[in-house]
């Protein structure tokens, strides 16, 4: 390994910003390929760190989050965002603090570990909005389904994606690793929508379901069994392919001609650093990149770098998430309901209107937290007064919390947002040439997408009629941030969009963006796979080569028991 002041005297290759899934897998293939890469994380490195691992932050200690004190630093020290966002949505100015990675694998690090491919149509999404005139959605992607499968096809070896095929999709089916069997509830809800008339599969987990796995969602995975960017791609380039990683070091601004960036600001543990690289790589999530733009303004860039067409920050989407509770007949006998193990695509698009996927969930987060968050919920809401009343039943609701979590099987709904321009992140205040300014997030639901929310919920509540269950609504909370996107859309034309086909910034011969931030749309399910894809799919531009020699086991730690396993799983 090199010492710090090697690292800085250094022209580096690639110096890649984030170390999530798109950072972290186009650093790989680019080590992998011969190039000097730097990694810079803004968190801490979770490598070799026993700690606030196997189980939330909150569960660790007395934090709460959304409070100063002790709560941000053991978020960072649990590898998620510690920092807080304005969120300048309503008429009364709050802070947030969104429940995103931020630590070496970024997101991935905690995050649920579905990993499906978008759907061909999801590449042409005006077609599917033809008269939602408001939204700002291209007619098409600059690329097309056809040009990513090869990268899909990789992305899916690379992480070692166990599942099966969606019945639902045309095409190729493609080849899984076996995963373990259904749980019995599991089981009983497949033949269950099976019944219903409806195609329920196994949903694709980059997961090794070692003995014990708990199927850490929300939290760092304490056996390494979670195929994570930081294990799949960041240490294996790291430690077999000479890259280098700083991690604690926050990007304050690039400095750039009009046409190429010359130098990376930094501030690494206080201590203010000038990075050079060949190539400068953004993949520090939907939230960040684009704050590194705005805040790397200057005479050359007034309104921030690469924000010529004056887009970067906008079209912020997210994903309309809610979670069904279900109490099977199994589920009262206290089975394992910490998988996610299955998924549904037949309201992906339902008598012309486009909703998206359901997936199991897995297990609820504790009592204590579910707690926590419904009085926040109360104190935000119109409601706010009652929220002291709250205490007078804490001993009842915690007793009705706990029989949620752990007599019920989590059904999550993921419905597509749609881009509008003024959803957008902002800086909300500079912190000076050695520090990165704050954040400010403006977005609104519209009443188009209100109208999806409240249709998707109806058809959910026919499709478990029944059975008992209980909705909990997330669509309309905006710190439910985990898949944001959209904020440095890519495109063919520099007056409406960022970045070009190839993710390199419009005029900026060296600056590439490979984070969420690049899509023109969201689509109706996970993003990860298609962030890994496309990041394949750079490298092989970068390199001017496949990226075939990235699939050979070469992740670190993977189990030999498992290595040899293969084909495609059956659906029950």
């Amino acid at each position: 390994m090199l010492d710090d002041a090697e690292v800085i005297d250094q022209v580096w290759d690639a110096i890649i910003v984030g170390t999530g899934i798109g950072g972290a897998t186009l650093g790989y293939a680019l080590a992998h390929g011969g190039w000097r890469v730097l990694f810079c994380e803004k968190g801490q490195s979770q490598s070799g760190r026993p700690e606030f691992r196997g189980d939330y932050a909150e569960s660790f200690t007395a934090c709460n989050p959304t409070q100063a004190g002790t709560g941000p630093e053991a978020l960072r020290r649990a590898g998620r965002y510690w920092e807080f966002i304005e969120d300048h949505s309503r008429q009364k100015v709050r802070k947030l603090s969104p429940f995103i990675g931020a630590g070496s694998g970024g997101s991935s690090a905690i995050f649920g570990m579905a990993m499906e491919r978008f759907f061909p149509a999801d590449f042409e999404p005006r077609q599917n909005y033809a008269d939602v005139a408001e939204a700002s959605l291209p007619d098409a992607w600059p690329i097309s389904y056809d040009e990513l499968t090869p990268f899909y096809e990789a992305a899916e070896r690379l992480y070692r994606l166990r599942g099966g095929a969606d019945p639902l999709r045309s095409g190729p089916v493609p080849t899984f690793l076996q995963p373990p069997p259904l749980t019995q509830q599991g089981q009983e809800m497949f033949q269950f929508l099976q019944r219903k008339g409806f195609n329920p599969y196994r949903v694709p987990m980059a997961c090794e379901f070692l003995p014990g796995c708990s199927c850490c969602q929300g939290y760092l995975c304490a056996r390494n069994c979670k195929n994570d960017s930081e294990r799949i791609c960041l240490r294996p380039a790291v430690v077999r392919h000479a890259a280098q990683i700083f991690d604690e070091c926050e990007i304050v601004r690039l400095e750039a001609t009009r046409s190429e960036v010359r130098e990376i600001i930094a501030n690494r543990k206080g201590r203010l650093l000038r990075l050079r690289g060949r190539i400068v790589v953004l993949a520090a999530g939907a939230l960040q990149s684009p704050r590194i733009l705005l805040d790397s303004m200057s005479p050359l860039w007034p309104a921030g770098l690469a924000n010529d067409s004056g887009l970067v920050g906008r079209n912020l989407m997210r994903h309309f998430n809610d979670l069904y509770a279900v109490f099977l007949p199994s589920t009262q006998h206290g089975s394992d309901n910490r998988r996610k193990e299955i998924a549904l695509g037949d309201f992906y698009h339902h008598q012309g209107t486009k909703l998206g996927t359901v997936q199991s969930f897995g297990r609820l987060p504790p009592a204590s937290l579910l707690a926590q968050s419904l009085e926040n919920d109360l104190h935000e809401s119109p409601f706010h007064l009652l929220a002291p009343a709250l205490s007078l039943i804490q001993p009842a609701l915690h007793r009705f919390l706990r029989h949620l979590v752990n007599r019920s099987y989590v059904l999550a709904t993921i419905a597509e947002d749609l881009p509008y321009a003024d959803n957008r992140i902002s800086l909300a205040a500079a912190s000076g040439p050695e520090r990165a300014s704050s954040l400010a997030l403006n977005y609104t639901i519209r009443s188009y997408d209100r109208a999806r929310i409240k249709l998707f919920r109806a058809l959910m509540k026919d499709l478990l009629r029944t059975h008992r269950f209980m909705l909990i609504k997330q669509a309309e909370n905006n710190q439910m941030l985990a898949h944001a996107c959209g904020t440095c859309r890519f495109g063919m034309d520099p007056h409406s969009s960022v970045l070009d086909r190839n993710n390199r910034a419009h005029g900026v011969a060296n600056l590439y963006v490979v984070d969420s931030s690049f899509f023109p749309s969201s689509s109706g399910t996970n993003p990860s796979l298609t962030i890994a894809a496309n990041a394949l799919r750079v490298a092989a531009h970068l390199l001017g080569s496949d990226v075939g020699g990235l699939t050979n086991g070469e992740s670190m730690d993977v189990p030999s028991s498992a290595a040899g396993d293969s084909g495609s799983a059956p659906g029950n």
